[in-house]
């Protein structure tokens, strides 16, 4: 059997992209989409509609993976959301509903797989983090997004500190270059950001290599 990757949010930029590149390289693609997105995804890849803040819908869709494929060897999960606001702009609200964009579903996603690919004594996680979450200067005018954001590199750091042969790498990208950034920043050069194809290439070689242990990838194009 093929290696199964799992890509959250798989009809998005750069699921679409992260997708493109693991079918590529000869992977069976699995992957969650929000009700009504299947629309334009290749017909390779197997989508199923998921609400990734729900600990049930993710635990339930994970469980039917498992069933399917027995097994997980690769996950990406690319779900998330942005928003402004400095501090005094950002109440409690905002900070808790970047929260469960960003955090929720990725823990949710990690906590469903890790069992299975723990049990295989073998898989690769992938979390998608952010330069603002790591860079206050970045960070201060972004503020529940950087905090959020600044969770996924515990995260990481706690699955592989359980050195159970799975490895959990983080991709920061600075501006991704998509069609929603170039309309909300349409002054940028946009030469400068990096390309979704660029982050999903790096992540096919991070997961590809047996050596790399606690990897962060610093994707900032000249951003």
């Amino acid at each position: 059997m093929n290696k199964v990757a799992l890509i959250t949010g798989v009809a998005g930029n750069l699921g679409k992209a992260v997708a493109a590149a693991f079918l590529a390289a000869g992977y069976q693609v699995t992957g969650t989409i929000l009700p009504g997105e299947g629309a334009g995804l290749d017909p390779a890849i197997d989508a199923k509609a998921v609400d990734l803040t729900s600990e049930e819908a993710t635990q339930s869709f994970i469980n039917q993976i498992a069933q399917q494929y027995q097994q997980i060897d690769v996950a990406v999960f690319t779900v998330g959301g942005f928003a402004m606001g400095d501090i005094t702009e950002t109440d409690l609200s905002a900070i808790h509903k970047m929260l469960k964009l960003n955090f929720d579903t990725a823990y949710n996603s990690v906590r469903a797989t890790l069992p299975l690919m723990k049990k295989a004594k073998k898989g690769n996680i992938t979390l998608i983090g952010a330069r603002p979450a790591l860079d206050p200067s970045a960070g201060k005018g972004v503020v529940a997004y950087a905090l959020s954001k600044s969770l996924i590199f515990e995260l990481a750091a706690m699955v592989n500190a359980e050195k159970s042969g799975v490895v959990a790498q983080v991709i920061v990208p600075s501006i991704i270059d998509t069609p929603q950034n170039r309309a909300g920043m349409p002054d940028a050069n946009f030469a400068d950001w990096v390309k979704p194809e660029e982050i999903a290439q790096q992540i096919l070689a991070g997961v590809s290599s047996s050596a790399l242990r606690e990897p962060i990838f610093k994707m900032y194009g000249n951003a």
